[in-house]
C-alpha cells in the first residue's frame, strides 16, 4: 500500500449562549472518536478551562497551553499533552486565557493566529480529528476557532429560549465564511440535555427539526447523572460508565459525523517534520 498524507477534520463546538453542553460534547465526542481508533486533538479554547479539567489536567499543569499557542507562537507541538483516554491529545486551557481577548485586539492577523499555528503542527498529520471547544460569545477566541476550522457542531439544549441566539451565530458562521475562511460551513446542530419525560423537550426538538431540517443530528444527547459526574473523575462518561445512556449517545454521535462528514481512515499515515 502507498503513503497516505491527511489532513485532520477541524470541528468547532460552539455556542454564543452557556451552559448548553458544549464542554460536555467536545470532550466527549473526542473521546468516543478516539476510543474507536480515530486520533484526536482537542484543543480547548474557553478560558474557564473545563475541557482541561473533565480530562485529568489539573490548573498547575496548565503552563504552555492555548495562550502561549495564540499569543507567544509557541509551537503547538510543545503544547500537546496525553490524556488518559488512549488516542486523545489535550492542548490545555491556562490561566493567561482570560487576557486573550483584550490582548487579541492589537494583534497582527489576530483572526488567524489559531490557524497559522496549527498549519505549521509537524505531527498535524496524525490527528484525523481536531475538536476546538470554544468559550460561550462570539469573540476573538470563538472567531479564531471559526477561522481555522472546517465545521462547527452546535449544541443546543432543549429548554425554553434554546433557539435564541442561534441565529446570531448562523450569521457570524455566514460573515466569518465570506471574509476568512470559505471552507467553514454548519456541522450540525446536536439536541443536549434532552428528556423524553418532558414534553417540553419534544417541543424543542420539532421547532429544531421544523427550521432547520436536516442540520439537525439524528443523535440527541438525554440528561445523565453519569455524563454529569464523570468530569469530577477527570474522564470522559465513556471511561467512567460507558454503559450509560449517555456514553452510548456519544458513541452514536461519533459515528453519524463519520458517515455525514464521509470520513476515511487512511490506511497509512506520514507524519513530517
Amino acid at each position: 500500500m502507498g503513503v497516505i498524507i491527511t489532513k485532520p477534520l477541524v470541528l468547532a463546538v460552539a455556542n454564543q449562549k452557556g451552559g448548553v453542553g458544549k464542554t460536555t460534547t467536545a470532550v466527549n465526542l473526542a473521546a468516543a472518536l478516539a476510543i474507536a481508533g480515530w486520533p484526536v486533538l482537542l484543543i480547548d479554547m474557553d478560558p474557564q478551562g473545563n475541557a482541561s479539567t473533565g480530562l485529568g489536567i489539573t490548573r498547575s499543569e496548565r503552563h504552555g497551553g492555548t495562550y502561549n499557542l495564540l499569543m507567544e507562537g509557541h509551537l503547538a507541538d510543545k503544547a500537546i499533552r496525553p490524556t488518559p483516554v488512549s488516542n486523545l491529545s489535550l492542548i490545555a486551557s491556562d490561566s493567561d486565557l482570560a487576557g486573550a481577548e483584550i490582548e487579541l485586539v492589537p494583534a497582527s492577523k489576530r483572526e488567524f493566529r489559531l490557524k497559522n499555528a496549527l498549519t505549521a503542527l509537524p505531527q498535524l498529520a496524525a490527528f484525523r480529528f481536531i475538536l476546538l471547544d470554544c468559550p460561550p460569545g462570539l469573540g476573538l477566541l470563538t472567531l479564531n476557532a471559526l477561522v481555522a476550522s472546517d465545521g462547527v457542531i452546535v449544541p443546543l439544549q432543549c429548554e425554553f429560549y434554546a433557539l435564541e441566539g442561534i441565529s446570531s451565530l448562523m450569521h457570524t458562521i455566514e460573515a466569518v465564511r465570506r471574509r476568512f475562511n470559505a471552507r467553514l460551513r454548519l456541522s450540525g446542530i446536536l439536541l443536549t440535555m434532552f428528556d423524553r419525560r418532558n414534553s417540553l423537550s419534544g417541543l424543542v426538538e420539532k421547532d429544531a427539526r421544523d427550521h432547520f431540517g436536516d442540520w439537525v443530528f439524528d443523535t440527541t444527547i438525554p440528561r445523565n447523572i453519569r455524563v454529569s459526574e464523570a468530569p469530577s473523575h477527570g474522564i470522559p462518561v465513556l471511561t467512567y460508565d460507558p454503559k450509560s445512556v449517555g456514553a452510548v449517545s456519544y458513541v452514536a454521535l461519533g459515528d453519524e459525523i463519520i458517515k455525514k462528514e464521509k470520513v476515511e481512515r487512511p490506511e497509512e499515515v506520514r507524519v513530517d517534520g
